[in-house]
């Protein structure tokens, strides 16, 4: 009898730099994307891309979201949050799967049963969700209580709101993946080098 291969898993990487010339041209997300890309397919899973700033389908998004069975967000941190465009993509893309109620039903209250919390309505259980950013912050100002920016939260805390729209829909998020004080880092080449452990580790492939 002929054996059948087990279901092909699918990654969705999403890059949201956005281009500010001769400041950030996105060469370094472009690299950590690359680095994802080939790490997935080493692995053969289908890979689906979105470069928000080449422009994107709303509904084909919300398609890409439910084909996939892990999100990975490639970002730079500009002002302590992604650029602009990927909250454009967020509102768009996850309020037209409000509507058609393809990522949730609902926000999980229930006046039925008071013990329902408020973000359990999504139907998204079992995917999973991670972010790649890079920084202009140096590591050392995360982890610490005697920093004056982030007071000890980690840089996972620091993009909270990130991973919280994707907790709203059910995904599981893992430890992002970070380069710090990328105008400073001599340690660039080891942060790409050191990506796919990363990468086998929180997905356990």
């Amino acid at each position: 009898m002929e054996n059948k291969s087990a279901k092909e898993k699918t990654v969705l990487l999403i890059n949201s730099h956005l281009t500010y010339p001769g400041m950030s041209e996105g060469k370094l997300n472009a690299s950590f994307y690359n680095v994802a890309k080939a790490f997935f397919i080493s692995n053969n899973y289908k890979v689906l891309e979105t470069k928000i700033q080449e422009g994107y389908s709303i509904e084909e998004e919300v398609e890409k979201h439910l084909q996939a069975d892990i999100i990975i967000l490639q970002t730079p941190v500009n002002w302590e949050n992604t650029p602009w465009i990927y909250k454009k993509y967020v509102d768009e893309v996850f309020t037209s799967a409000l509507k058609s109620q393809k990522f949730l039903s609902g926000d999980g209250r229930s006046s039925e049963d008071p013990t329902k919390q408020y973000g359990t309505g999504g139907k998204m259980k079992g995917k999973k969700f991670m972010i790649s950013a890079t920084w202009n912050a140096p590591k050392e100002s995360f982890n610490d209580p005697k920093q004056n920016l982030w007071k000890g939260k980690t840089a996972d805390d620091a993009l909270f709101n990130i991973a919280a729209n994707y907790l709203f829909i059910g995904f599981d998020v893992v430890s992002g993946y970070y380069c710090y004080d990328i105008f400073h880092n001599k340690h660039i080449k080891e942060d790409l080098e050191n990506y796919p452990g990363h990468l086998k580790k929180v997905f356990a492939l």
